[in-house]
């Protein structure tokens, strides 16, 4: 039973740990969008290696970045999908 409920919380801390960089990650690459795909994706490169984790995916179409994140934590390593740009126009 101990054995389940350790590889549960390291689940879900790997889990927490990709989505955290995901978004962080994304929200530097849209930060820097307008210098070209090349300079978003480093940024987001470098904030995700500073959370622990790595880019799987990174695109930028306009001022939207796109970012997949993926952080180990014993044996599981799950990927999150993140976007980040300027709000919408409101209706």
């Amino acid at each position: 039973m101990f054995a389940m409920l350790l590889a549960l919380g390291q689940a879900v801390s790997a889990r927490h740990r990709a989505g955290g960089a995901a978004d962080l990650a994304a929200l530097a690459a849209a930060d820097q969008a307008l210098r070209g795909a090349e300079a978003a994706c480093g940024a987001a490169g470098e904030v995700a290696a500073a959370q622990g984790a790595e880019i799987v995916r990174c695109g930028v179409q306009g001022e939207i970045a796109d970012v997949t994140a993926r952080a180990r934590f014993g044996p599981y390593a799950p990927e999150v999908r993140s976007r980040a740009g300027p709000p919408e126009e409101p209706p």
